[in-house]
């Protein structure tokens, strides 16, 4: 990240508006306002830059836009670009002072506007003389009580309305302040010097109307507006706030001598012994050393059924303990916990930006423009064709079009649902990457999956061996330098027998076939028919998937059994009631993996296809209109995992940081796809239904403030209930996307 020397602000490189080279140094802008300025005199900001580094505070941590987030600067402050303040992000601490201030200007504006309300609504209800007051003395008191709502009330948008300006850039702010200024502005010189208006101005007593009560109204409804939209922005990001606040804040080590202490949890270090009593919160990620607990995992998991843990087993920083103790082996800490990793992923991805928003960014650029012309429009032919006052009616629907346009609806839209629906799928154990994964799940209709670790569970045993021990000792020897499951479950079963393993010399794998070696030398070869056949060792027992030859002949048949994982057959149920086609590669011998299709209920299975081929069947099916997603592990399956438009990670619950895929499932279970899918598509849901809200809200709006109805009905749009409708479109827009927290996925 760079630094704009111009306005300070945080910008990437790869996404600045422009950059330029002075004295062998690129500097990067966050618009072409900032570059042409910086441009015209390099050596005056560069002064301004370096200072403003030595003053800043180094402890603030980094805001954003909610609107904009390749808006980041230390600290919080308002958005250069739409005025809003920016929120906090991934590391920063809440700091509330926006809200603070927004309330307090809220609440003092409101008490000073109430009487003013109280008289401009009297004559409405037959009371001519409100406080017994004249028409003359009445409009003093209206800017007694006005102005401090309007100059001090309503400062913060005229400062942020003054920035748009400075900064070229016309948003919500601008049309706020062009309206609040023009009914001041004409009220304070109705009053003080009335004798500088035309007779078009004045009304039917000769009086020049004041409307201090319109902008006092419009100023409160606006500060109301912004403190219900402060509250429920902060809410958006509820989700990653729980998971903050899971950790732990210290830890029982055991020393070297056997002693244990309390320490805070910033001063344990890999390899720390630690001790994990019942009920408590597991301090960072390990391996279990001794005991055995059953473990809530549910923060990462989403899952609420506790899990069996005894020595061996990894555990999981800020799950929660059961009834039994637990000694661990610190081994993840910091940054490096998996309840860090998933903050940092929800993080990020909160500030990508969806296609879908793309609508939203093109109508927001041209929208403050085109209403600054129709209220300019509305103003023309209400002074020239409007009733008596013309003047007063032409300034008045004006200004009622520049309130009720805000487009601050629009703009929220879309980035307010994202940033839920990522939050709660974090806490579902789903992790979008980006926004783009959000939207594209929503129209999937066609899922691959990989079988060894995703349909089952990935831990194969061996069910079958036709040949003697020392046969299965000599396989077992070589089994023992692949990594490949069905390798392991060779040597475990040759462990479980006793039979002493030795030596492997000349090793070499073959992917998709199988792997050879010298043992005490002899060669030996385990793999499946196609290997057997290159090899020219003929393979005769029919029907089997793997072989064993030594020597150059086949001395055994090999039967590896993975069992399918409790939950997958659920999981097969709920997708094809979303309507989705499950497909599965497998590499395994098509009598096995067609056995799990359809034990499973699986739509199509393909078999015998190596890690290379897995591209060309997802092409396949992309080439028949498919929309396809991909749910492999992350590493062998990544380029299939590359060309679907979707693809899903079956993480391990102790590394969620898998580069290829679009979503991650933490526990690596495919119900977790369900819940993805699920929260995808209502997610989407949300988004439409507020796009549509704040057009049609706009699009219905600004005609009835200009006045269209007023020929056909009598029917004119007072500012303040144009305020009041403008705040509350808003408003509406965020709590439907706070509705998202309470999905069933």
């Amino acid at each position: 990240m760079e630094k704009d020397p111009v306005c300070g602000m945080t910008v990437e490189p790869a996404t600045a508006a422009g950059h330029y080279d002075y004295k062998g140094r690129t500097f990067y802008f966050c618009s072409k306002h900032c570059l042409h300025s910086f441009s015209s005199d390099p050596g005056k900001f560069l002064g301004k830059a370096k200072e403003a580094a030595n003053e800043a505070p180094q402890a603030a941590g980094k805001y954003t836009c909610p609107m904009h987030p390749e808006i980041v600067q230390l600290g919080p402050g308002s958005c250069p670009k739409c005025g809003m303040a920016l929120v906090p992000m991934e590391g920063a601490k809440e700091d509330d002072a926006e809200l603070r201030d927004m309330s307090r200007r809220f609440w003092i504006s409101a008490i000073l506007t109430a009487p003013l309300v109280f008289i401009a609504m009297s004559p409405y209800f037959g009371v001519q003389r409100p406080l017994g007051l004249d028409s003359a003395p009445r409009a003093w008191v209206e800017l007694v009580f006005g102005t401090p709502v309007v100059l001090w009330g309503g400062w913060p948008f005229f400062r942020k309305f003054w920035l748009s300006l400075a900064n070229r850039s016309p948003n919500m702010y601008t049309l706020i302040g062009l309206g609040i200024g023009l009914a001041y502005v004409f009220s304070l010189f109705a009053v003080l010097a009335p004798g500088l208006f035309p007779q078009e101005f004045r009304e039917h007593g000769g009086m020049v109307g004041a409307y201090f009560e319109a902008a006092a109204v419009i100023v409160t409804l606006v500060l109301l507006g912004e403190v219900l939209q402060l509250r429920a922005i902060g809410a958006t990001n509820q989700a990653v706030k729980r998971l903050l606040e899971l950790a732990p804040n210290t830890a029982l080590r055991i020393g070297a001598d056997g002693r244990e202490a309390e320490v805070p949890l910033s001063e344990v270090q890999v390899g720390d012994k630690l001790r994990v009593r019942p009920g408590e919160k597991v301090p960072v990620d390990g391996t279990c050393l001794e005991g055995s607990s059953n473990i809530d995992e549910s923060m990462v998991t989403g899952e609420p059924i506790p899990v069996p843990k005894k020595a061996g087993d990894r555990v999981t920083g800020a799950t929660i303990n059961g009834k039994g103790t637990l000694v661990i082996r610190a081994e993840r800490i910091g940054s490096d916990t998996l309840l860090a990793q998933i903050v940092h992923m929800v993080a990020q991805a909160q500030r990508t930006r969806a296609p879908v928003q793309r609508l939203a960014d093109l109508v927001a650029a041209y929208f403050v423009q085109s209403v600054i012309g129709i209220a300019i429009v509305t103003a023309i032919v209400w002074g020239f064709f409007g009733p008596a006052p013309a003047l007063t009616y032409a300034l008045v629907n004006a200004v009622a079009v520049l309130i009720i346009a805000c487009p601050c609806a629009v703009g929220l839209a879309t980035p307010i649902s994202i940033t839920v629906a990522m939050g709660q799928g974090a806490l579902n154990g789903v992790l979008f990457r980006n926004a783009e994964a959000v939207e594209k799940l929503r129209d999937v209709d066609t899922l691959v999956v990989d079988k060894t670790g995703t349909l089952t569970l990935g831990r194969p045993r061996l069910v079958e061996f036709t040949g003697d021990d020392e046969a299965l000792r000599l396989v077992a020897s070589v089994e023992r330098a692949s990594e490949h499951p069905l390798a392991q479950a060779v040597v475990e079963a040759a462990q479980a027998k006793g039979l002493g393993l030795a030596p492997v010399q000349d090793f070499f794998s073959t992917t998709g076939q199988g792997v050879v070696g010298t043992v005490e030398g002899r060669q030996v070869a385990i793999g499946n028919r196609r290997m057997m056949e290159a090899s020219g060792i003929p393979a005769s027992v029919a029907d089997r998937s793997m072989f064993a030859a030594i020597d150059g002949k086949v001395v055994a048949a090999l039967a590896v059994a993975d069992p399918v994982k409790e939950t997958t057959p659920e999981a097969v149920k709920a997708l094809h009631a979303e309507g989705i086609r499950l497909v599965m590669l497998s590499g395994d011998s098509r009598r096995n993996a067609e056995a799990v299709g359809k034990e499973l209920g699986i739509d199509e299975v393909i078999a015998e296809v190596l890690p290379e081929q897995k591209v060309e069947k997802i092409k396949a099916l992309q080439a028949q209109g498919r929309f396809v997603a991909m749910a492999g592990d992350g590493i062998n399956d990544a380029p299939a995992l590359a060309q679907a438009q979707v693809g899903v990670a079956m993480g391990t619950g102790t590394d969620v940081a898998i580069e290829t895929a679009s979503v991650t499932l933490v526990k690596g279970d495919l119900r977790g796809i369900v819940k993805a899918i699920r929260l995808s598509r209502a997610t989407m849901r949300n988004v439409k239904q507020n796009l549509f809200f704040a057009f049609v809200y706009n699009a219905l709006g600004v005609p009835v403030a200009a006045g269209v109805l007023y020929p056909f009905f009598g029917l004119l749009l007072s500012p303040i209930f144009a305020g009041a409708a403008m705040a509350m479109s808003s408003v509406s827009v965020v709590s439907n996307a706070l509705r998202l927290r309470k999905v069933k996925l």
